[in-house]
C-alpha cells in the first residue's frame, strides 16, 4: 500500500498545486490514499467548507488540522458535523470535547488504516492534554480494527516529535510531523516498522516566510507590533510531501521526500 501525505496546505496556490499535480503523482508513485494536512487551507488559517470540498474534489482522501482549527469556528464545527468528509481535527483539544475528532478508519484496498490527528503540548498556547495518553487511548479503543496507523503529529518542538515516535515504535506504521512548514531531512524508519519525519513541510509560495509576505514577518520580528497575515502572491509554490510503502504487516518499508517546485 502506497500512501502519499502532503505538509500543510498554504491557502489557494496550495489548492491550485494538488489540482494541477495530483494525477501525475498518483500515477507516478502509485499511490492508493492521500492525506493532507489543512491547517492553513483557508487563506492560510483554518478551514471553511468550500475549500475542504474543493481540495477533495481534487483527490485527497483524508484531511487533518492542528492549532488553527478554531480561527474559522462556525465552518469547522460546520465541516466535522456534516460528517460528509474525512476530515479530522486533533484528538486531544479539550475544546472539541462533544465533537467527533481526532481519527478515522478508512479502508484502502480491503486493508483498514487508522489515521490519527494529535497536537503537540511544547510552546502551544492551547492546552491540549496529553497527546501519548490519547494515542493509547485511541489504539485501545480500536484494537484488532486497523491494518495499518498514520499519525499526523501537529507540533512545534522535534523533541516532543521524536518522543512520540520512539513511544509509538512498532505499534503504528508512521508518525509524521506536520505545522512548522520546513521540510526536515530526517526520514527513518525504525528497527519496530515505524516510519518517522520531524516535519512533512508545506505546499505553500515558495518565496515567503510559512507562505506569509516576507516583508510583514521581518517588520513584526523587527518592531514586535502586531501584525496582520497575508498570503504571498508567489505562484512559483513548494510542494513537500512524502510517500510511505506500508506492507501487509502495516509495517513502513519505505519512506520517501518530495520536495519540489512548481508554477501554478
Amino acid at each position: 500500500m502506497n500512501i502519499l501525505f502532503f505538509g500543510d496546505l498554504v491557502g489557494k496556490p496550495a489548492r491550485h498545486a494538488i489540482k494541477k499535480i495530483l494525477p501525475s503523482y498518483k500515477e507516478k508513485y502509485k499511490i492508493d490514499l492521500v492525506i493532507a494536512n489543512a491547517d492553513n487551507l483557508a487563506h492560510g488559517k483554518g478551514v471553511t467548507g468550500k475549500t475542504v470540498e474543493e481540495v477533495i474534489k481534487y483527490g485527497v482522501d483524508v484531511l487533518t488540522c492542528g492549532d488553527h482549527i478554531w480561527d474559522n469556528k462556525k465552518q469547522a464545527v460546520e465541516v466535522i458535523e456534516s460528517k460528509k468528509y474525512n476530515f479530522l481535527c486533533p484528538a486531544n483539544l479539550p475544546m472539541l470535547d462533544g465533537l467527533e475528532k481526532g481519527f478515522k478508519i478508512v479502508e484502502v484496498n480491503k486493508n483498514k488504516v487508522l489515521i490519527i490527528n494529535l497536537i503537540g503540548r511544547v510552546f502551544f498556547q492551547k492546552y491540549p492534554d496529553c497527546p501519548f495518553r490519547a494515542v493509547d487511548k485511541i489504539l485501545e479503543d480500536n484494537k484488532n480494527n486497523f491494518d495499518a496507523v498514520i499519525v499526523d503529529f501537529h507540533c512545534e518542538a522535534t523533541s516532543e516529535k521524536r518522543a512520540l515516535y520512539f513511544y509509538l515504535n512498532s505499534k503504528v506504521s508512521a508518525v509524521l510531523g506536520t505545522h512548522t512548514h520546513i521540510q526536515t531531512a530526517d526520514q527513518e524508519i525504525s528497527n519496530g516498522g515505524t516510519a518517522y519525519i520531524s516535519d512533512i513541510g508545506m505546499v505553500g509560495p515558495a518565496d515567503s516566510i510559512l507562505g506569509c509576505k516576507k516583508d510583514i514577518v521581518i517588520e513584526q520580528m523587527l518592531t514586535q507590533a502586531p501584525f496582520k497575515y497575508e498570503l504571498s502572491d508567489d505562484n512559483n509554490v513548494l510542494i513537500n510531501a512524502v510517500v510511505l510503502k506500508i506492507d501487509n504487516e502495516g509495517k513502513a518499508k519505505k519512506i520517501e521526500r518530495i520536495n519540489e517546485k512548481n508554477l501554478v
